[in-house]
């Protein structure tokens, strides 16, 4: 059976391997550290065997931040089967093997080729192997080993917050909490004292402390105001090796603020204060502020204000702006100043928000005396009352007093006051005042029917200032008198049944009445005494304001009798008694046994199986629409057998309707033909009358040629007679130019187309004789003579 041998772990103490001069890559990572000695884990070959019990034999310690120039000596490997004579070969794997390891294959001596941290890797793990090399096989089975590093003293505390916030109360006790500070260190905790931070503090004193194991930083003077000062910075010191020489250490920066309490009470700047406001300030007229100082801020430095004394207690008000802070002093109910004009307060500042433990402090509060003086205003009149109520009767005369209005200066000038009233509230001026007693007057008749109140507005004005007046409302009721009669309370038409029984009530009564009376209406009813003898009904006055009528025999006859007026008296129970008659229409009916009315006409008793009074009534309106329709059938065709008088355009002849016409001269032909009068003998023989066309065709009887000379006249005339004996022609004659005057008037024409043609022979002078109206028309020819002659 074949045995094996372990590897002897050798180590060194002393100077590192010196055959080795290949100089130390640069460090894995942490800080350059100073040339220490190196501390072995190990021990020599015979000690393995005597090892303690707590020892490793397979286990090398190396120290980390290594600063020397040549390689770390770590330990070395040897095989009993190693004769000296190089036929085996040391293998070297696991983690860093040929790069941060290296292992001599002929010696087995092994070496760290960099600087190692622990911090970023604390141990290694390696399998150690002896190799024939002429075989390539192994003479020992592999062995694992641990390498681990030593830690030294390469890192310094850090802080978690490079800066840290704080705060705590002013005027603390010594000892309060302010904050806790923390540092770590990357060192080993369980090896030494490289990773034992101690704390201390190096600005800041003597105001705040910090604990050296937990950094704790604490108040440390007493009573710190922040009135006085409110911001500290304090500057912490972390150090390693447990604060001993040669630790690492680290820093970090507290801001600590001191937060307010209400270790202040308000107070007032000055001791009095000095206002003024007019006499016309409204109740919440600012007149004044004020303002206590405190020296805290937040809800430490809010004020409330009070007036706690004074004069004005009730006069006055104060009030807190809550942005300011100041107290707003305003007016509560109106000032007068020939009452008082200067009223002295007492105004309290003080603070909501009590820190019990300052009580000790004082009071905090604070007051001061506010002084107000009023100023006189010049005010308007003031009525001795908000409002009049006046009564008069409905029945007054003209220039009838109703009452007074009062009113006067309250200034003390005592200004004299006249009154006047509004016309808006009195359009139709049925009230007057006196302007210098303020008495109330009619100036018109009354109506407490038409109107029962009367509305109106006094203005008061002062004489000497008519911009300072007031106004008072007057109400003016006008009382009843009994000046209206009672009447029906509406129009009243019955009937009765010609079978009605006597004692018959048929209708019952009422009426109204425009007066009011205090003590109510109280009517009575009665039939006229004119009708009260032979009347066929009976009024029965039921005593509340109601009365009925009622029959007086037994059966009625619509022929004889088919409507009856009963004149009824109603008269009221007033002073003075007033009294009115209406008049009730009853109508005879025939009624069915249930006492309905069916008819009330007499025709229907002598033809009860004719028609009815609507079917009547149909019919002659339907008599009356077919008449007209035949008078107006029988005018049309009448209308439509003649014809227009102008049928053509083309005809010459015009009939003249407007006889005022001058004409326009003899060259106007348009409206007859001039021809026809000159030329007699032009007339067509055979033409016929265009004007109406004739019923039945008659012959044109052939009249005599009439001379050349004949005159327009008996031309005229002639025409007259044989148009009045011609029954073909119209009552008219389409010829009307009886204003003709024909070539022998005496008159000579003024037309301008028969003057004469040289100007030389007209003479215009005889136009001044006329008189002045033809003086300038005598004046316009004239010159123009003239002209012509210069």
């Amino acid at each position: 059976m074949r045995t094996y041998r372990y590897f002897l772990l050798l180590f060194w103490v002393g100077q590192p391997y010196p055959t080795l001069s290949a100089p130390l890559s640069k460090r894995t990572s942490g800080f350059p550290a100073k040339k220490r000695a190196l501390e072995l884990s190990g021990n020599s070959k015979n000690e393995l065997n005597r090892s303690k019990r707590s020892w490793m034999w397979n286990q090398f310690f190396l120290l980390e931040e290594y600063t020397g120039s040549d390689y770390q000596y770590v330990g070395k490997l040897h095989s009993d089967q190693d004769r000296g004579d190089g036929s085996l070969k040391y293998i070297l794997s696991g983690d860093g093997a040929g790069d941060l390891f290296i292992i001599n294959e002929n010696t087995g001596d092994i070496q760290a080729t960099k600087r190692l941290d622990r911090e970023e890797k604390p141990v290694y793990i390696l399998r150690a192997q002896a190799i024939n090399r002429r075989t390539g096989r192994p003479v020992e089975p592999e062995s694992e080993f641990i390498i681990k590093i030593h830690d030294i003293n390469d890192n310094e505390p850090i802080f978690t917050k490079d800066v840290y916030t704080a705060t705590v109360p002013e005027m603390s006790d010594v000892g309060t909490f302010v904050v806790q500070v923390t540092a770590t260190d990357a060192d080993d905790p369980t090896y030494g004292n490289s990773a034992k931070v101690v704390y201390s503090i190096l600005q800041g004193q003597p105001y705040f402390s910090v604990e050296s194991e937990t950094g704790i930083i604490k108040t440390a003077l007493l009573n710190m105001d922040r009135e006085n000062r409110e911001q500290y910075q304090v500057v912490i010191q972390a150090k390693d090796m447990g604060g001993q020489m040669g630790g690492l250490s680290g820093t970090t920066t507290v801001n600590i603020t001191l937060t307010d309490v209400n270790d202040n009470p308000p107070r007032f700047p000055q001791s009095t204060y000095q206002f003024k406001t007019p006499e016309s300030s409204p109740p919440g007229t600012p007149i004044g502020r004020i303002k206590a100082s405190d020296a805290d801020v937040g809800e430490n430095a809010e004020i409330e204000y009070s007036i706690t004394d004074g004069e004005g207690l009730d006069m006055f008000d104060v009030i807190t702006d809550q942005e300011t802070q100041e107290g707003i002093i305003t007016v509560k109910k109106l000032l007068d100043f020939e009452k008082k004009k200067v009223y002295t307060l007492k105004v309290e500042a003080s603070n909501p928000h009590v820190e019990p433990r300052f009580l000790y402090l004082g009071p905090f509060k604070d007051s001061a005396t506010v002084r107000i003086v009023v100023e006189d205003v010049d005010e308007p009149p003031v009525f001795s009352k908000l409002a009049y109520i006046l009564q008069i009767r409905e029945d007054a005369q003209i220039n009838t007093t109703v009452g007074s209005v009062t009113a006067q200066d309250p200034d003390a000038v005592r200004n004299p006051i006249k009154y006047s009233v509004d016309r808006h509230t009195d359009m139709d001026r049925i009230f007057n005042i006196d302007s210098g007693n303020g008495s109330i007057f009619t100036s018109k008749l009354l109506d407490r029917e038409t109107l029962l109140w009367h509305n109106i507005t006094v203005i008061a004005t002062e004489i000497n200032n008519p911009k300072q007046s007031s106004r008072v409302p007057l109400y003016i009721k006008v009382l009843d008198v009994n000046d209206n009669a009672p009447e029906f309370a509406e129009f009243y038409e019955t009937f009765v049944c010609e079978k009605a029984k006597a004692d018959q009530l048929i209708q019952t009564l009422r009426a109204v009445d425009k007066d009011d009376p205090y003590s109510g209406h109280q009517f009575s009813f009665s039939l006229a005494p004119e009708a009260a003898s032979g009347s066929n009904f009976t009024i029965q006055d039921n005593k509340d304001n109601t009365a009925g009528i009622l029959t007086r025999k037994n059966g009625y006859n619509r022929h004889e009798m088919s409507t009856y007026l009963l004149p009824v008296v109603i008269s009221d129970n007033d002073y003075p008694v007033q009294s009115s008659t209406g008049t009730v229409t009853v109508r005879v009916c025939a009624c069915d046994h249930h006492g309905n009315m069916q008819s009330c006409h007499a025709e229907a008793l002598i033809h009860p199986t004719g028609l009815s009074t609507g079917a009547l009534v149909a019919i002659l309106l339907c008599i009356v629409i077919l008449l007209v329709t035949v008078v107006l059938f029988a005018a049309l065709r009448r209308q439509r057998k003649k014809e227009p008088l102008i049928i053509s355009k083309e005809d010459i002849r015009d009939n003249i309707v407007s006889y005022n016409d001058e004409g326009g001269g003899e060259e106007d032909t348009q409206a007859f033909d001039i021809g026809t009068l000159r030329n007699p003998e032009a007339i067509e023989d055979n033409k016929l009358r265009r004007d109406i066309v004739p019923e039945a065709l008659f012959l044109p009887r052939r009249t005599p040629t009439a001379r050349d000379n004949t005159d327009v006249r008996d031309f005229i005339n002639q025409r007259l007679k044989e148009n009045d004996t011609d029954p073909t022609a119209p009552p008219y004659d389409s010829l009307a130019t009886y204003a003709y005057e024909g070539t022998g008037s005496v008159a000579d024409s003024l037309s301008s187309l028969e003057s004469v043609t040289t100007d030389g022979d007209q003479d215009y002078d005889y136009l001044s004789d006329w008189g002045p109206r033809f003086k300038k028309l005598a004046d316009m020819y004239g010159g123009v003579d003239s002209d012509k002659d210069s």
